[in-house]
């Protein structure tokens, strides 16, 4: 299962830290993921981590987001720095191991 936290209301150009814990699957052999799904629009993938540490970024987040993981703690951030309106949306951490696993979704509401 995976749990994801730290969503909240910020003002444009603050920032935000999510994370997602991992439990009952093999989390280091994982790669992992954040998407976001704002209101009326499809779920988009946000940045993604290989099990080595490889990042990237949707090009919209480049610069201001920042993935990263942490193997002992099983859990996975996701760092928003300079945070826009259009950030807005249901934040959503990601994995596959046989089949899809998804988290809660925490929501992140950017104020103008």
């Amino acid at each position: 299962q995976l749990q994801a936290s730290g969503g909240g209301l910020v003002q444009t150009g603050g920032s935000l830290r999510l994370s997602c814990k991992a439990s009952g699957i093999n989390f280091s052999i994982n790669y992992m993921a954040w998407y976001r799904q704002a209101l009326g629009n499809e779920r988009e993938l946000v940045a993604r981590i290989t099990s080595a540490g490889t990042t990237n970024c949707a090009d919209s987040v480049k610069g201001r987001f920042t993935i990263s993981r942490d193997n002992a703690r099983r859990t996975v951030y996701l760092q928003m720095s300079f945070l826009k309106p259009e950030d807005t949306a249901v934040y959503f951490c990601y994995t596959h191991l046989s089949r899809d696993f998804w988290g809660q979704g925490t929501q992140v509401t950017v104020s103008s």
